[in-house]
């Protein structure tokens, strides 16, 4: 893919975002010639050095959920790696073999060249099986054919004709035969001359004055990449106080790894306009088919030979996403050694401590943090509408705490999956699984830990009566206390009464929250016991005795101009 200058110079704002190493200055701008000055002729190819350092901050997906899949990941990383060149005067190519296959060309940034930058490219046509054959058709190549008796192989030198709908290769005698039809063992080995890299490669056409050697460094936005983080709440035998430990886990779909590389995980959303990526061509089935012998009702032979094909058959490397479609989990670091946690803006970043391998098709944890002591309270949570069905609803189970440093945590906590466990005995017990939030310092961390059938509740709500003498004191709830901030009961019309019956099962008090969920200019006026406001909702809160019973009794009230 070829990019205009313009392209190029509109991306690096947002490149020149990723914080530098202390070991370079700030990348100056590069100086460019017209790309009118390029010469028809080639020019010669210069190969950048493997890899000497690099770094990987890896964002989130943000419509992401569940967990990650390593064909599905929609987040992206941005690579930054510094390699060594020898550049020769006048003009050459400079290759950078082995980027992220899922590069986004646009915003490539390229700096510490000493010499005008004309062009970059990016030459997503990977080395394969397929790609080889393809381009192998009209050269010499060896048919290799084994004995399967002594195993003695015979090279018979001749021309491959095509590749279409089957490999057909004519000897050098003149016989013209396809692969694999001559009931031998059989494969072919070839030495071709094609454009294809073993590597995804971007490439830098540039002009020098005079030879240099050159540290460069190479930063670009990748997609096949993205982070969560999975969290575990242990409860301690006492049910007052919790342990919490969570892992980062990375994902990398690419084929290519990053070795050793300085890892960064962002947890935030970030606004981020995309286009399709080029494609990585990784080639397809290589045909072995035969003709028909016989009569011409015979099936046709057809032979799907597998992408990954014997190491005899080249003498080039095929690309590690076609050596090994790997799926591998590993989980590494230690206690002491967990995810640090900086700024970036608005944003969140957390640090591996030491160098990580971020390897192709895998997905790797380390450590971000292990915390005890937490203070918690366990309670159990309704919401109800005011039009709630009076059946039986069960309750949830919820524990609680606050993210501070007082209750030993007070850092940012980025959202995933939490896994709660009890223990019984020595050993912990899976009580429940469920997404997380992210949760800034000073905000409440609350824990589903499932439903309860033992905690339970029936709702009784009724309009008051037209023909009631005195509708603004029916019945019992004129002697219920009033609501704080609620207008006096005499100045509204009253519309509803309720009780919310609450029950318990369990040989121990049980705490409970019930929010209730009103209609628009419908307020509680008065209530046994006084409801007090959370996350928007007017919530009563008791205790529920064993084995017992506990009455929420409510009357509701509507102002005159809203009941209109």
């Amino acid at each position: 893919m070829r990019l205009s200058l313009a392209m190029w110079f509109a991306s690096a704002s947002f490149a020149l975002s990723y914080a530098p190493s202390s070991a370079y200055a700030a990348p100056t701008d590069i100086p460019a010639s017209p790309v009118t000055n390029v010469p028809a002729g080639p020019v010669p190819d210069i190969t950048a050095s493997p890899v000497a350092d690099i770094a990987v901050t890896v964002y989130r997906s943000a419509d992401r959920s569940g967990t990650l899949d390593l064909d599905d990941l929609a987040g992206f990383a941005f690579v930054t790696e510094t390699r060594t060149v020898s550049i020769p005067a006048g003009e050459s190519r400079i290759r950078f073999e082995g980027v992220a296959d899922g590069i986004d060309p646009a915003s490539a940034l390229i700096s510490g060249l000493p010499a005008g930058l004309i062009e970059k490219n990016h030459d997503a046509k990977v080395l394969s099986p397929s790609a080889l054959v393809a381009a192998t058709v009209g050269h010499t190549v060896n048919w290799l054919r084994s004995n399967p008796k002594t195993g003695q192989v015979t090279a018979v030198p001749g021309t491959l004709l095509s590749d279409a709908e089957g490999v057909v290769f004519q000897a050098a005698t003149g016989e013209i035969e396809a692969l694999r039809c001559s009931g031998l063992p059989e494969t072919f080995a070839f030495e071709p001359t094609t454009e294809t890299n073993a590597t995804p490669t971007l490439s830098a056409l540039v002009r020098a004055s005079k030879p240099v050697q050159a540290q460069v460094r190479v930063s670009y936005l990748a997609r096949g990449f993205d982070w969560m983080a999975h969290y575990s709440a242990v409860v301690d035998p006492d049910g007052k106080t919790m342990s919490l430990g969570a892992w980062v886990t990375l994902a990398n779909s690419n084929s290519v790894s990053f070795n050793d590389a300085r890892a960064k995980v962002v947890a935030g959303r970030v606004n981020r306009e995309e286009e399709e990526p080029t494609p990585v061509d990784f080639g397809h089935e290589i045909l072995a088919q035969c003709w028909p012998r016989g009569s011409t009702s015979d099936p046709v032979l057809i032979e799907r030979m597998p992408m990954v094909l014997e190491d005899r058959m080249f003498k080039r490397a095929a690309p590690q996403a076609m050596a090994a479609e790997v799926n591998e989990i590993v989980v590494t670091g230690a206690r002491a050694q967990t995810v640090k946690e900086e700024r970036l803006g608005d944003l969140k970043l957390y640090s591996v401590p030491e160098r990580t391998s971020v390897v192709s098709r895998q997905i790797k944890q380390v450590r971000l943090m292990d915390r005890s002591d937490i203070p918690i309270e366990v309670f159990y949570r309704a919401v109800v509408g005011v039009d709630t069905d009076p059946d039986d609803i069960t309750l949830t189970k919820l524990l609680r705490t606050k993210n501070t440093s007082a209750n030993h945590l007070g850092l940012a906590l980025p959202s995933g999956h939490v896994s709660t466990f009890a223990v019984q005995g020595d050993t912990p017990v899976l009580l429940y699984e469920a997404p997380f939030s992210d949760t800034a310092v000073n905000e409440k961390v609350e824990l589903e830990l499932g439903e309860s059938a033992d905690v339970r509740l029936s709702t009784n709500l009724q309009n008051f009566e037209d023909d009631n003498d005195d509708p603004h004191t029916p019945g019992e709830l004129k002697y219920l206390p009033p609501v704080p901030g609620a207008k006096h009961a005499r100045s509204l019309q009253l519309s509803r009464e309720g009780r919310i019956e609450v029950s318990n099962a369990r040989p121990v008090p049980v705490d409970v929250e019930v929010g209730l969920r009103l209609p628009d200019g419908v307020q509680v006026v008065r209530a046994d016991p006084v409801p007090k406001p959370q996350d928007g909702l007017p919530t009563f809160k008791v205790t529920v005795p064993p084995n017992g019973r506990t009455t929420i009794r409510f009357q509701l009230g509507t102002p005159p101009d809203s009941a209109e």
